[in-house]
């Protein structure tokens, strides 16, 4: 039985299992503004409305300073604040590419506001994953986004 469309299967309610980067050599890399295990949320809508909620399992410990200020920007959505990241907006799916393509409309950093991201997807049964190709100064980075589906 052939695997149902991301337009049909991407609709719900989704939380962050795991977010693993690694660089091009296959080591793991940690990212300090939210951390290994962040705790997220990401809603698709059937009217084409998504929001996703990030936040540092640890809140309430700072980060090493130094190691936030050596953190090269990455081509990721948005930029976390506080240890928590929070944006919405709109998307459209491409079935034959198995993409998604979602416009920002608000965010908690503003200079992401209107940040137009196509990312490919894949829903396999109740889990969705995501990777995105990010580079930084040195390297190019694969972040893994798992997420169960829980509504």
């Amino acid at each position: 039985m052939p695997a149902a469309p991301l337009s049909s299967s991407l609709i719900g309610t989704w939380e962050l299992i795991s977010r693993l980067d690694r660089t091009s050599t296959g080591e793991r890399r940690v990212e300090p503004t939210l951390g290994e295990d962040p705790i997220a949320l990401l809603v698709y809508d059937r009217g084409g409305h998504f929001a996703a909620q990030f936040m540092k399992r640890d809140r309430g410990v700072n980060p090493d300073p130094a190691a936030v200020a050596g953190a090269a920007p990455m081509g990721n959505n948005t930029r976390a604040l506080g240890g928590y990241d929070a944006y919405f907006g709109t998307y459209t799916i491409d079935d034959t590419n198995g993409t998604v393509t979602q416009t920002l409309i608000a965010a908690l950093s503003a200079e992401n506001v209107g940040q137009v991201l196509t990312r490919e997807m894949v829903v396999d049964g109740d889990t969705l994953t995501i990777e995105i190709a990010m580079t930084d100064s040195a390297d190019t980075i694969t972040r893994t986004l798992t997420w169960a589906r829980v509504g």
